[in-house]
């Protein structure tokens, strides 16, 4: 509902503006010692119970009634840079965790244990940001009982290859034995010139949640699982893009988009392989892009395992550009 709170203040928003950048004037503080209102602007993610949720710049979420409005409205996002981004390592680190986040989790220190019954090593390893607060070998025999106690085998998340990754606790695990058992990239690039790419005349659907279809072509499993459902949906913005398959069929490609303040992060892109090398990939990208530029995003990152060549050569086209790696080490 719009309507008007007095003067020229006014709410011109409504829950139809979910994915929007807005901006908000709020009352906070007690209407008897004097009217205080505070500023936020960033993305609006949802709007349930008369309850607002935007996400800001930083990746915060902040959590506004609607009855605490004073004046709101729909801003336009700024211009996206079209160079690639300057990413620091910390800040990339915390986004990929957000874009990807597990259904349980426990702190040691500055490492994050993840859990979420085995359903892919990013929700099921240690996420190291700090140290553990403990001596090492205490630190990875706590970190061994925890997954046991789940019955999963325990993985330490490592990156390497930029300033102020993880170089020396890579050589401390291996010399206790621990060796990389998966490893990735971490690339980054401009997202205006990915949403500037031509989706021709191929059909993307986008929508808020993944439906029976999205998942039925999503190649992490055979039948999804609850914790499947919870990662794939986490995030501050989250959207899933589908190109529908032909008679009823699997779609013929997915992908999913996680828009974090300035970063679009890029993740299950997967075409059929009957309907490989027709652009299906880039158009789902493309038009994925142009949402999260709609959102206020002006930077993407993605990963992709090593080995794949056929990924690395498209996002190569994309101007994507390694920026670290990341191994998951697990004890031989």
């Amino acid at each position: 509902m719009e309507f008007t709170t007095g003067g020229r203040l006014e709410v011109r928003l409504t829950p139809d503006d979910v994915g929007k950048r807005v901006s908000v004037r709020r009352l906070t503080g007690d209407r008897a010692a004097g009217e205080r209102f505070t500023d936020v602007v960033g993305v609006l993610t949802s709007w349930d119970d008369d309850v607002l949720s935007i996400t800001r710049r930083g990746g915060e979420t902040v959590r506004i009634g609607a009855s605490s409005l004073v004046a709101a409205k729909v801003v336009p996002a700024a211009p996206a840079r079209r160079r690639g981004p300057a990413a620091d390592f910390a800040e990339l680190a915390a986004v990929t965790a957000r874009a990807w986040q597990p259904v349980e989790s426990e702190r040691l220190g500055g490492w994050t244990l993840r859990a979420a019954n085995g359903f892919t090593r990013r929700a099921n390893s240690v996420l190291p940001q700090g140290e553990p607060g403990l001596p090492l070998d205490e630190a990875l025999s706590y970190v061994r009982k925890w997954y046991a106690d789940r019955g999963l085998p325990a993985y330490v998340q490592v990156s390497t290859g930029a300033q102020g990754t993880q170089e020396l606790l890579a050589a401390e695990l291996a010399g206790r034995g621990w060796e990389p058992t998966a490893s990735a990239e971490v690339r980054t690039g401009a997202l205006a010139p990915v949403g500037d790419l031509d989706a021709g005349r191929t059909e993307v659907t986008l929508t808020r949640s993944a439906d029976a279809a999205w998942m039925s072509r999503y190649q992490r499993f055979e039948t999804p699982a609850p914790e499947a459902e919870k990662v794939l949906s986490s995030g501050p913005s989250v959207w899933f893009a589908t190109v529908p398959g032909e008679d009823g069929a699997s779609p013929a490609a997915i992908g999913r988009c996680v828009v974090d303040g300035r970063w679009a992060g890029f993740m299950a892109v997967e075409v059929g392989p009957a309907c490989r090398r027709r652009g299906l990939a880039t158009a789902v990208m493309a038009v994925l892009a142009r949402r999260a530029l709609d959102e206020g995003a002006s930077a993407a990152w993605l990963q992709v395992e090593h080995g794949n060549d056929g990924a690395r050569a498209l996002y190569d086209g994309m101007g994507f550009t390694t920026h670290h790696h990341y191994h998951h080490y697990r004890r031989a």
